[in-house]
C-alpha cells in the first residue's frame, strides 16, 4: 500500500481547475484537490473559504482521511467478492432508485436557479441600502503564550523584552512551543487572524491597542491564565467596494428569488397532480 498525503493545506480547494493537485494516492489511485473541494464546499454549504485557517486544515485532513479509507474499503470489497454478492446487488438497486430521484431534484433545482437573472440595477440598489453588511471589521493576526501564573509570565517577558524584529518573533515562537499551556503552543502560539470582539474582553482590549511587531510587556490576565501577546499583523477596517461584493449580493438575491420561484412552482405542481393519502 502506498499513501502520500501532500503537506500543503487548502491548495486549489476554492476553485476547480483543469489541472487539479494530487493530495494523496492510494495504491495508485489519485485523490485530487477538485474531488476534495467538492466534498468540502458541499459539506460547508459553500462557506469553506470563510472558515478560520485552523478549521479549514482540520476539515481538509478529515475529508482526505475519509476518502483514503473509502478507497481502501472499496478495493478490499472488490477483492473479497462483496461486489458480486446478492446482498450488494439488491442494496445497489435500492440505492440507485433513491439516487435517481435525488439527482433529478438536484438538477431540477439547479436549472431553475440558473435561469434567474438579477439586473445590475437591483444589485446596486441592494448594495446602497445595506452598507452596514459590507463593513470589513478591523482584524489582527496575533500569537500568544499562555501560562498559569503571573510569575511565569513575567519571566517570559524578561526573556523577550530586549529583542526586536525577526529576533523577537523567532524567540517568541520558540518560547510558545516550549512554555505555552494553550492549544496553539505547538504552532508557536499562532492564533491566526481574528476581528475585534472575537476574543475575551481583556485579551481583545489589549491586542487591538498594540503595534505590529511588539509584545505585551505586562501579562494579560483572563479566565484562562496569563497571556503574553505578540502582534504579527493588523488590518484596518474598511468598507468593501461594490465590485468586491457584487457576486455575494447576486447569490443572495438569486437565492431569495429561487425560494419564491420554487414555492410557486410546487404549488402549481400540486394543483395539477392527483395526490391521495392512505389506502
Amino acid at each position: 500500500m502506498k499513501i502520500t498525503l501532500a503537506t500543503f493545506a487548502a491548495v486549489a480547494l476554492i476553485s476547480v481547475s483543469a489541472s487539479a493537485a494530487v493530495l494523496a494516492t492510494v495504491n495508485g489511485k489519485a485523490i485530487t484537490s477538485d474531488e476534495v473541494n467538492a466534498v468540502l464546499m458541499e459539506g460547508t454549504q459553500g462557506r469553506f473559504s470563510t472558515l478560520p485557517k485552523e478549521k479549514q486544515d482540520e476539515l481538509l485532513k478529515r475529508v482526505v482521511d475519509g476518502m483514503i479509507t473509502q478507497e481502501l474499503v472499496y478495493t478490499d470489497a472488490k477483492k473479497t467478492g462483496v461486489l458480486e454478492s446478492q446482498e450488494f446487488k439488491e442494496e445497489r438497486e435500492v440505492l440507485i432508485k433513491r439516487i435517481d430521484k435525488q439527482l433529478a431534484a438536484k438538477v431540477w433545482e439547479k436549472q431553475l436557479f440558473d435561469k434567474i437573472v438579477i439586473p445590475e440595477k437591483e444589485l446596486k440598489a441592494y448594495y446602497s441600502s445595506h452598507t452596514e453588511e459590507f463593513i470589513e471589521k478591523e482584524k489582527v493576526h496575533a500569537r500568544h503564550i499562555l501560562v498559569k501564573t503571573e510569575k511565569d509570565a513575567n519571566a517570559i517577558v524578561i526573556k523577550l523584552r530586549s529583542l526586536k524584529g525577526d529576533a523577537l518573533k523567532a524567540k517568541f515562537i520558540e518560547l510558545a512551543k516550549a512554555e505555552s499551556t494553550g492549544p496553539s503552543g505547538p504552532k508557536g502560539g499562532d492564533l491566526g487572524s481574528f476581528a475585534r470582539g472575537q476574543m475575551v474582553p481583556e485579551f481583545n482590549d489589549a491586542v487591538f491597542k498594540m503595534k505590529v511587531g511588539t509584545i505585551t510587556t505586562t501579562p494579560i490576565k483572563t479566565q484562562f491564565g496569563y497571556h503574553i501577546i505578540y502582534l504579527e499583523d493588523k488590518k484596518e477596517g474598511k468598507k468593501m467596494g461594490y465590485d468586491e461584493v457584487k457576486s455575494f449580493i447576486e447569490q443572495r438575491l438569486k437565492t431569495e428569488k429561487f425560494r419564491s420561484l420554487v414555492e410557486t412552482k410546487m404549488k402549481s405542481l400540486k394543483e395539477t397532480a392527483k395526490i391521495t393519502f392512505g389506502q
